[in-house]
């Protein structure tokens, strides 16, 4: 049985809730911000429950600092243990979760002197930009590290398979039904 949608108030705290898994087996609890129906299809709009975080390297080429998003798989697990050390400091609890990682616990309050600006491009196309709040930071054999968290939430498409579980849009099918996903969020939210 598919779960039921969220509330009209967006109350996340009461709202439905899933988990998606990658192919790595980890999983990402996520609230139901919208739930449509298109075509017999159900898609879902997606918060996950824990805040997602990215870590990031500071490359200091002599001149300007610049900040690397750290993607690679192997990258992240060398560097894992250090992170969640230093956030384990702040009370907050680092996990591997499914296409993000994550972090439980109290985040402090949004400091404008800690807000970080990344323009990021995909598929060569540059996105708006995105600001992120630090968390903290660490070396690790003497590279500078950072964890941040954007400031804007990270919303995930999903769709229900024939077993009632939610899978991630692929990026295809995501630009397929975008504008209708669009057009039906938006008169949901009217």
């Amino acid at each position: 049985m598919p779960p039921s949608p969220a509330p009209d108030n967006n109350d996340s705290s009461s709202a439905a809730s899933v988990i998606l898994k990658d192919e790595f087996g980890r999983s990402l609890v996520c609230h139901i911000e919208h739930s449509i129906d298109i075509d017999g299809k159900q898609y879902l709009l997606l918060l996950p429950a824990d805040a997602p975080v990215e870590i990031i390297a500071w490359e200091d080429d002599g001149e300007e600092a610049e900040a690397i998003l750290i993607e690679d798989d192997e990258e992240i697990d060398s560097v894992f243990e250090n992170a969640k050390a230093v956030l384990a400091e702040q009370d907050l609890v680092l996990k591997r979760s499914a296409f993000s990682l994550t972090v439980t616990g109290e985040l402090p309050e949004v400091d404008d002197n800690e807000v970080l600006t990344l323009e990021i491009e995909e598929d060569g196309v540059a996105l708006e930009p995105e600001e992120f709040q630090l968390l903290a930071s660490f070396l690790y054999q003497e590279q500078e590290y950072a964890v941040y968290t954007p400031l804007d939430p990270l919303l995930f498409f999903a769709r229900l398979n024939s077993k009632g579980e939610p899978e991630l849009l692929s990026p295809e099918e995501f630009k397929e039904v975008q504008p209708l996903l669009e057009e039906q969020l938006f008169e949901a939210m009217d």
